[in-house]
């Protein structure tokens, strides 16, 4: 556990033999909010200091880009310790959650979407992410001005508490926008990612950035 930015902490588990950083974080605002949960073993790991940090406070939100192991494996776990706990998630994300009865406590949120609270501000855009590739979530956080970038500025390697400095221009550019299917799909994302401003990039993978 890491405290990678102010009010921002990270945890991470490194999946051998690939060496690949899972990397998870807690926001601790009024309103604390997790964002990914990891998987089952990594949230067993995680909820012990999530714990530590929030005291007597209850976890009032937890945001998932889309549904895959890493970014919301745990969530039973998670809710179970926490079961006030909001899930804020896309539709088909939401539909996943439930139909497989991992929580009840979901709030769906869309591209073009914000979603606030009394020292948070995030803006929600599209990310297609999902299995048959529909649509996920992006998190970007206006008022400290942190992106959550999930599976996009992709890294290798064990990089718990790294953080490399670049331009946004250059973050956008290797973001792996390309790696979508089609040259629409490729162009909308990278078009979205450069209306945002950010200062930090908080990385599902692979080191954070430090926009400069």
């Amino acid at each position: 556990m890491t405290q990678i930015y102010p009010n921002l902490y990270q945890f991470t588990d490194v999946v051998e033999p690939i060496k690949l950083s899972m990397h998870q974080y807690l926001l601790l605002t009024d309103e604390p909010i997790l964002i990914q949960t990891g998987s089952v073993t990594q949230a067993q790991a995680m909820l012990p200091k999530i714990k530590e940090l929030l005291g007597d406070c209850s976890l009032k939100y937890i945001l998932i880009s889309h549904f895959e192991a890493d970014e919301c494996g745990g969530l039973s776990l998670i809710i179970k310790e926490y079961p006030n706990a909001i899930a804020v998630c896309s539709e088909v994300t939401a539909r996943q959650i439930l139909g497989f009865g991992i929580a009840a406590n979901v709030e769906i949120k869309k591209p073009g979407d914000f979603f606030t609270g009394s020292n948070f501000d995030f803006e929600i855009i599209s990310y297609p992410s999902e299995v048959h590739i529909w649509e996920g979530l992006l998190f970007m956080e206006k008022k400290n001005r942190i992106f959550f970038s999930s599976d996009l500025m992709f890294g290798m390697g064990e990089n718990h508490g790294q953080v490399l400095e670049t331009s946004w221009d250059d973050a956008v550019g290797v973001s792996g926008a390309e790696s979508l299917p089609t040259l629409d799909m490729q162009k909308k994302l990278i078009a979205d990612l450069k209306t945002l401003s950010p200062v930090f990039v908080a990385s599902g993978h692979g080191p954070c950035i430090k926009i400069v």
